[in-house]
C-alpha cells in the first residue's frame, strides 16, 4: 500500500507550524482535534474565546431571572473556568456538538451556584417548601394541576401575593426541577438541551420512555408556558428579551417560567409514582 506523506497533504502538517491566522480558520471540531493532539495552549484559548459570548449569554439569563442571584461578573468568571475545563474533558468520539456540551456544563454550573450560595434567605426557602407542598396536595386532591387561583385560595393568599410568591421562589423552583431531572435520568436533560442519547440500548429504552413522558408534560402546559420554556432553553433569551417578545413585564415572565417548572415537576413526580 502506498504511503501518503505529509508533503503531499499540507493540511496534515504539525499544528505547531500553523500561524494564529491559520488556526482561527479551522472550525471548532478541527480546532479541538488539533488541541487534543498537541496540547497547544494557544489553540485552547482561541477556542475558548469563540464561546465567551455563550458564557455571558447564559450568565445574563441567570442573573436576569433571579433578582437575588450572584453578580453577573461572578457568574461569567465561573463560566470561563467551566469552559476551560470543558475543552479538556470533551470527548470528540461522542456524537454531541461541543456547543451543546458547553451549554450543558454551564447550566450545571448555574445550578451548582444556586445550590451552594447563601444568598437565598431561609424565609424564601421556607416559602418554596410551602408552595410546593400546597401544589402537590392540591394536585392529589383535585386530580389535576391546580389553577393559580386555586393555589392562592388554598394558601390563603390574594392573587397578587401568590404572583409575588412565584417570583420570590423562582430560583428554588428551578433547583427543585433540575434535582428532579437528576433523579429521572439524562433523557430529560438531553431533551431540554437538544443533546443526543449515547447510552447502552437498555438505558436508551428507559430514557426514551422518560423523554416521551416529559414531552407529554410539556404538551400539557399552557401555550404561554411552552413558549417561555422554548425561548429560554432553546433560543437562550433572557427574561427581558422574552418579556419584549410577549409584551409583558420581566417579573411576569419569571412567574410564568416558575409555574411551568412547577407543572413539569408535578407531572414527572406523578409519572414516576405511577
Amino acid at each position: 500500500m502506498e504511503t501518503v506523506t505529509t508533503a503531499e497533504h499540507p493540511q496534515t502538517k504539525p499544528i505547531a507550524s500553523l500561524s494564529r491566522e491559520e488556526a482561527e480558520k479551522l472550525d471548532d471540531r478541527e480546532l479541538l482535534q488539533r488541541y487534543k493532539e498537541t496540547g497547544d495552549q494557544e489553540l485552547k484559548w482561541i477556542l475558548v474565546m469563540r464561546f465567551t459570548d455563550l458564557v455571558r449569554r447564559i450568565a445574563v439569563q441567570a442573573s436576569g431571572l433571579y433578582s437575588n442571584f450572584a453578580q453577573l461578573d461572578d457568574i461569567v468568571h465561573e463560566g470561563l473556568i467551566v469552559l476551560l475545563n470543558a475543552v479538556d474533558k470533551f470527548d470528540l468520539s461522542k456524537n454531541v456538538k461541543f456547543e451543546t456540551y458547553v451549554s450543558k456544563r454551564l447550566r450545571g454550573m448555574i445550578l451548582d451556584l444556586a445550590r451552594r450560595q447563601d444568598w437565598l434567605p431561609r424565609q424564601v426557602r421556607q416559602k418554596a417548601v410551602r408552595l410546593n407542598r400546597a401544589v402537590d396536595e392540591l394536585s392529589a386532591k383535585l386530580g389535576h394541576f391546580p389553577e393559580s387561583r386555586e393555589v392562592a385560595e388554598y394558601m390563603g393568599l390574594t392573587q397578587e401575593q401568590y404572583n409575588a410568591l412565584l417570583s420570590d421562589t423562582a430560583v428554588s423552583s428551578l433547583v427543585s426541577f433540575e434535582a428532579a431531572l437528576d433523579t429521572y435520568g439524562s433523557a430529560t436533560e438531553k431533551m431540554m438541551l437538544g443533546g443526543e442519547m449515547d447510552n447502552p440500548p437498555e438505558e436508551q429504552f428507559q430514557e426514551r420512555e422518560l423523554h416521551d413522558a416529559l414531552a407529554e408534560g410539556i404538551a400539557s402546559l399552557r401555550d404561554n408556558e411552552q413558549l417561555v420554556l422554548s425561548l429560554y432553553y432553546e433560543k437562550e433569551l433572557n427574561m427581558k428579551e422574552i418579556a419584549q417578545v410577549l409584551g409583558v413585564s420581566a417579573a411576569r415572565v419569571s412567574q410564568i417560567h416558575s409555574r411551568a417548572l412547577q407543572r413539569l415537576r408535578t407531572y414527572m413526580n406523578q409519572y414516576m409514582e405511577s
